[in-house]
């Protein structure tokens, strides 16, 4: 019912032009996370998008709620909520590239609209309000509301919905367009523990006197650097010339007095998905295993470093980790952070668990062949999130993917995290097409406004099914 309606709905010229400015007048606030102020617990950036957020919401006619400054909620009426539509109005920094338009100043060119947020997340918002707006315009009788909830704090941990959620119940129904079609039910668990080692002071040359690697836990990193006392880069060349053809990582070598520092440059990727870069921290713990280094604790540290993180070994095989499941896929593994001193060592890795993994078969074997080396690991395991495929909100959201898209529904995993992997029975859903990358968190993010409106028109066939 009702598909012929919400399709003239929203093919009207007027439509288009209302979303697009709906999200630009979203798109035009800085909402970058910065430090508290009274009032604005993630900074005057956020409230003020907030506010604006809110403000569109009133202006449609709709009641709003702002819980604090930490999230706003649209109701559609005032029945017992039966659905919550999750999005976030925070946005990751502006960075630099950018060459379409300023990060802040919206802009349209062939059907795709640039800026900060367009994509994540402010412009499914605005398709979420625009289904709102349609529901209630086309007259449909709704028994349940539907509640669009405004965050402000899903890009730096989702404290946003911790302060929520600890006041307001959770909905029988919970969806997120944060991230992709046709549908996300199940997200990844994880493990990132920190592990260390330490030795007494060391004199014999050569060796290494410092190394640094990676600056952001869940980013493969794409350089790292150490030193090495009495090493000369001639001595080292030809071995770093072997090294960088073995792990398609580069070298670059420069003498400071008696010391040598090696720049390992690779390629960065999100942890998630670390067989798509090249990391700079084990490819220069390969380079490190090549180089006549000292008989050293610290030298027996890296190499056994190495041996347990060995370049390109994505899946955790030689730390005893690797498993996969047909539902969820396989571990990832991302070592993501290390720094070395004159006296010790600190590390640490992201792995994306499938629903498959424990504490026996993963925690523990990793606990033991750090062990075998002589290093501590401490950390736990966070569990993933999984929605079954044949849940009755799962079956309803497909259904109106397949109705308005003419695709095949279908379940897909994920390594990330979206704003429901915490909420009971909750899925991500949409506003990215398959196949469409619109750039999230880098320079000229953009959206599709021709599937934007797609969603929209999903999006009111999804409030009018779950809620009517």
């Amino acid at each position: 019912m009702y598909e012929q309606q919400i399709h003239a709905y929203f093919d009207d010229p007027a439509r288009r032009e209302q979303l697009v400015n709906v999200i630009s007048r979203l798109v035009r606030v800085r909402s970058v996370r910065e430090e508290a102020q009274p009032g604005m617990p993630f900074g005057p950036g956020p409230a003020a998008a907030l506010a604006e957020g809110l403000q569109l919401g009133r202006e449609l006619g709709f009641s709003t709620k702002n819980y604090d400054n930490y999230v706003g909620a649209v109701d559609l009426n005032g029945a017992e909520t039966a659905l919550h539509i999750l999005c976030h109005l925070d946005v990751v920094g502006e960075g630099t590239g950018w060459t379409v338009t300023e990060p802040y100043e919206p802009k349209e060119v062939d059907g795709l609209l640039y800026g900060r947020g367009t994509a994540d997340d402010k412009g499914p918002a605005a398709a979420a309000l625009l289904a709102m707006q349609a529901v209630r315009d086309l007259g449909v009788p709704l028994k349940r509301n539907a509640r669009l909830l405004l965050g402000t704090d899903e890009e730096s941990g989702s404290g946003d919905l911790d302060y929520y959620y600890g006041r307001e119940p959770y909905a029988p129904y919970t969806f997120s367009p944060d991230a992709e079609f046709p549908l996300i039910n199940i997200e990844k668990g994880s493990y990132k523990p920190v592990f260390t080692k330490t030795w007494a002071a060391e004199s014999a040359v050569p060796r290494v006197t410092e190394l640094r690697g990676g600056f952001r836990i869940n980013v493969v990193p794409p350089e790292a650097e150490c030193a090495i006392a009495g090493l000369s880069a001639g001595e080292a060349r030809p071995i770093c010339d072997r090294a960088a053809a073995e792990t398609g990582a580069s070298f670059e070598l420069r003498e400071e007095g008696e010391a040598l520092r090696v720049l390992c440059h690779g390629a960065g990727a999100h942890a998630s998905t670390p067989e798509d870069g090249c990391n700079a921290v084990t490819a220069l713990l390969h380079l490190l295993t090549l180089l006549p280094l000292a008989e050293t604790e610290s030298t027996s540290a890296l190499r056994a470093l190495a041996a347990l993180f060995p370049h390109g070994d994505s899946a955790g095989r030689a730390l005893g980790v690797a498993q996969a499941d047909d539902l969820s896929g396989s571990l990832t593994l991302a070592f993501s952070l290390l720094e070395v001193t004159p006296t010790g060592l600190t590390g640490q890795f992201d792995s994306r668990t499938p629903i498959c993994a424990d504490e026996a078969n993963c925690k523990d074997r990793a606990e033991a062949a750090f062990a075998k080396y002589g290093f501590s690991a401490t950390g736990g395991m966070e569990a993933p999130h999984h929605t079954p495929a044949d849940s009755p909100l799962v079956k309803t959201l497909l259904k109106c993917y397949e109705q308005y898209t003419g695709s095949k529904g279908e379940c897909l995993f994920m390594g990330g995290g979206t704003y429901v992997h915490h909420i009971p029975g909750g899925v991500a859903f949409g506003c990215c097409m398959p196949g469409f990358n619109g750039n999230m968190h880098g320079a000229d993010e953009h959206t599709c406004i021709a599937d934007l409106l797609t969603s929209c028109k999903i999006f009111t066939q999804a409030i009018i099914d779950l809620c009517g």
